[in-house]
């Protein structure tokens, strides 16, 4: 099974190696036929502190590696290359 792949905005980076993103979704409501947006945050490992509180970022599903953490930050690089 593939991994899950979501892109977000960094909300917080205040804890250490770990990043707070916040993915939002929209998708039509099934009575009253208007879009809708939802947003979720997850926690995500950023192992080298990389990434700043307002960067959109690419977080991918990872094994747990805390209570609250099972994504980590996709570097940068790799980002760039998946969206061409």
């Amino acid at each position: 099974m593939p991994k899950r792949i979501l892109e977000g905005l960094v909300v917080s980076d205040k804890g250490d190696k770990t990043v707070v993103v916040k993915v939002e979704r929209t998708f039509l409501h099934p009575v009253l036929k208007k879009t809708v947006r939802r947003s979720k945050k997850y926690h995500a490992h950023d192992e080298a502190n990389a990434v700043k509180a307002g960067e959109i970022v690419r977080i991918i599903e990872c094994a747990p590696r805390s209570k609250l953490k099972t994504w980590e930050v996709l570097p940068k690089d790799t980002q760039a290359s998946a969206q061409v």
